[in-house]
């Protein structure tokens, strides 16, 4: 289920070269806080995939909500112990 996450994540990643240095800046609108800037496009894919990654692990861990892509939700559920 992560991986399919992150996939679906991905195809809504928008990418655009920046005039002052042009560099590639990428973000993924739907995860706040998710970016990268990097010298290549491929460069910047792969990094904001890793950030991705990474902020989705820190909000399970804090127990934050992570917002539904496609349809495709990933849910933190409390194991009850007897």
């Amino acid at each position: 289920m992560l991986t399919k996450y992150i996939q679906k994540a991905m195809e809504h990643a928008c990418y655009e070269i920046l005039s002052d240095d042009g560099s590639f800046y990428g973000e993924i609108p739907e995860c706040q806080g998710v970016y990268a800037n990097t010298r290549t496009l491929e460069e910047c894919r792969n990094e904001l995939e890793e950030i991705l990654e990474e902020w989705i692990l820190f909000r399970i861990y804090k127990n934050l909500p992570i917002r539904k892509i496609d349809g495709l939700e990933i849910k933190i559920r409390e194991e009850v112990t007897a």
